[in-house]
């Protein structure tokens, strides 16, 4: 193909792309308070966040790029960043996976009780994950000292003889910071998952009787999931999200930081750098890094989805 036609197929290209857009405007018009907003607020912050993780900028002085300092002194020179790293995986391998399951089958079987109650029990579940007091809840259950409703009960049965310092031992704070995320986790993906059961054409679960299903499980890998990817996809997303930029619950329940940063995440030492010791520059590569990890999990996620009822 000569470069001549090759220029005049592209201007053909552009020519009836603007023309659809053309023809399409009005509802352009109705996306542009969005798209503003989504540009303004999400595209120009992750822009301006990679512009200053390759420099040094402490808010005071005009930032002064760097170059790959502080990627390397991140991966490199800084121990608590990769203690940080090592247990944001184990937050996300465990809470992740568990709590993206949790919410679905919650939601399916929410979903088979009689719509009169349904709303009720969703609420229920869903209150939790919205509630700003239940930290105070958990912390006066594992409390380090004999008024604790754990250590309590441990010493009135006889299984220990003195209080366990549970949120501040790291033998103790990993295990019960995973329990309360995962106690938590019924959030956003789990309204999504209500949300996405509800979509599914009831017309369908006839048809693959006739078409030889036999049982609930066969309906939920034939029917019930191809028809829900959306609302699983989102819901994946979501869980990464929230598994990955954990930290307020361990900060809340054990310190910030906590004893030998045992529940100190990649949030926590991102908050550090931003909010504590204002060196945005520092804090914007390690913002980077952590969207970089979760757009590749995404990825991974969306492909294992792909394959749902295949």
């Amino acid at each position: 193909m000569s470069l001549r036609r090759f220029a005049v197929q592209q201007q053909r290209l552009i020519g009836k792309t603007l023309k659809e857009a053309w023809h399409k405007r009005l509802g352009y018009l109705f996306l542009l308070p969005y798209a503003a907003s989504f540009s303004v607020f999400v595209v120009a912050p992750v822009v301006i966040s990679l512009f200053y993780s390759f420099t040094y900028y402490n808010i005071l002085q005009p930032p002064k790029f760097i170059g790959l300092r502080n990627y390397i002194n991140l991966l490199l020179a800084d121990d608590v960043f990769l203690i940080a790293v090592k247990n944001t995986f184990v937050f996300a391998v465990i809470t992740g996976p568990l709590g993206y399951f949790a919410s679905f089958i919650f939601a399916w079987f929410i979903y088979e009780i009689p719509a009169r109650i349904r709303s009720f029990v969703i609420l229920v579940f869903y209150a939790p994950s919205i509630s700003g007091s239940v930290y105070v809840l958990w912390a006066l259950i594992f409390s380090g000292d004999a008024y604790g409703y754990i250590n309590g009960m441990l010493m009135r049965l006889g299984i220990i003889n003195g209080p366990v310092l549970w949120l501040t031992d790291p033998k103790y704070m990993m295990t019960v910071v995973i329990i309360v995320i995962l106690w938590m986790s019924l959030g956003t993906g789990f309204l999504a998952f209500v949300a996405g059961l509800a979509t599914v054409d009831e017309t369908l679960y006839e048809a693959g009787l006739v078409d030889g299903i036999s049982n609930r499980w066969q309906e939920l890998w034939f029917i019930t999931l191809p028809n829900m990817k959306g609302m699983l996809f989102f819901g994946a997303v979501m869980a990464i999200t929230g598994s990955f930029g954990v930290g307020g619950v361990g900060a809340a329940l054990a310190g910030f930081p906590s004893t030998d940063y045992a529940v100190h995440t990649v949030m926590n030492h991102l908050d550090d750098y931003g909010t504590l010791r204002f060196e945005m520059g520092y804090a914007s590569a390690i913002a980077t890094l952590l969207f970089l990890v979760a757009l590749l999990s995404k990825s991974l996620v969306q492909r294992l989805l792909n394959r749902v009822g295949t």
